[in-house]
């Protein structure tokens, strides 16, 4: 008997890399494919489709690899599930940027085959991604993850103890969910201002222009501005506070062999959107002594990256998250914790981007790890 294979995804502007992909799952069985709704890819995206569901249903039902399509029924990263257990296939196949611990769990509780496949473009063509098709005539501005010291952008910690943060800007290589620590919040407020790519302008005034636009006069809450900064400010980049909102300076570093050996060693994974209604000030232990903790593994943050000392760098990075939970324990819990378990025996550290509650984990490592999406830094023009 043939077996049967489900894979799920957005599909929207249907491109070459999509196919390809239909035709190295289909080569496991009778491919079944399951499309996000309209409303659950603007819910995750922060945007409206750019194809309906009904004409991705058209297109992928008129592709010779696909035994049938339908639109899965649910909401949210696991909005398949209903589908699944009614379809009932032998395998489920995903890219390694569609993978999560969730869907294996899922898998792993229906007796469900979880494979996971590398993006190969087919027959010589070039590599293709909605994502790449979208920023090359729609919006191309980075993103951001912080690597350390952040939680110092805000006066009410920096005020016991001055030190720096750690971001590090991103090309848009994939189109990262919101709610989950890559600061979209920041990126849909500079869509705003610079609807498809950031201007060529001194990167630190870029970043000011959108800290001050998104916090406007008589703002109760005020964003940090690690976020302005990393996305407008290419490479790594460290930025100091002292009881203020804005830094008193800069430090960055662009070298090539550094970046490429940061990427080589920094991978992510998704967890869930962080939930609705989560106070991450809740509770909170933020002192002298802890706000050093925070800025202390910062420094050897940077120290590490700069000598490229992967041990160093993998237990500052750790120092650092932990420094981050202990001011603020809303950023973990239970459920976030199982997920760390399950990279300790291949990771050399990890955390968690943005204010945490879920996002996305940012993980240390010595080789690759399957399942986990690379990433790629923006590399600084030249004015």
């Amino acid at each position: 008997m043939t077996k049967k294979v489900f894979v799920s995804g957005c599909f929207d502007m249907l491109h070459s890399g999509h196919v390809a992909f239909f035709k190295e799952a289909a080569t496991y069985g009778d491919l079944y494919v399951g499309i996000g709704s309209d409303a659950t890819i603007e819910k995750l995206k922060g945007r409206n489709t750019i194809t309906s569901e009904q004409e991705r249903l058209y297109m992928i039902d008129s592709i010779k690899y696909v035994k049938e399509v339908f639109v899965n029924s649910g909401s949210g990263i696991l909005d398949f599930k209903e589908e699944l257990v009614q379809l009932n296939p032998d395998v489920f196949v995903v890219n390694e940027d569609g993978f999560s611990s969730m869907k294996e769990e899922f898998c792993n509780s229906l007796g469900i085959e979880l494979k996971i496949l590398r993006r190969v473009p087919d027959a010589d063509l070039p590599a293709r991604s909605t994502t790449a098709i979208r920023t090359s005539g729609n919006c191309s501005l980075p993103y951001r993850i912080d690597l350390a010291g952040t939680w110092i952008d805000q006066p009410y910690v920096s005020k016991y103890h001055p030190g720096w943060a750690i971001t590090l800007s991103l090309e848009p290589i994939i189109e990262y969910n919101e709610r989950c620590g890559m600061s979209t919040s920041t990126r849909n407020a500079a869509k705003k201002i610079w609807p498809h790519y950031l201007p060529f302008d001194k990167p630190e005034k870029l970043a000011e222009i959108l800290f001050k636009f998104e916090n406007t006069p008589g703002s109760t809450l005020i964003s940090g501005a690690q976020d302005a900064i990393g996305i407008c400010m290419p490479g790594v980049v460290r930025h100091h506070y002292n009881n203020g909102y804005w830094p008193t300076k800069f430090e960055s570093i662009h070298s090539e062999a550094t970046l490429s050996w940061l990427e080589k060693h920094l991978c992510m994974v998704l967890l869930w959107p962080r939930e609705q209604g989560l106070d991450l000030l809740k509770e909170t232990y933020i002192n002298e002594a802890n706000v050093k903790s925070l800025t202390d593994s910062a420094d050897n943050v940077w120290e590490a990256i700069k000598s490229e000392d992967l041990e160093k760098f993998a237990e500052s990075f750790l120092e650092s998250f932990n420094a981050q939970t202990k001011m603020f324990p809303e950023m973990v819990n239970q459920k976030i914790n199982a997920e760390i378990a399950k990279y300790k025996d291949k990771a050399l550290a990890w955390k968690l981007a943005g204010a945490g509650g879920g996002g996305y984990l940012i993980l240390v490592s010595e080789k690759p790890i399957e399942g986990t999406m690379r990433i790629n830094i923006r590399r600084k023009e030249v004015l």
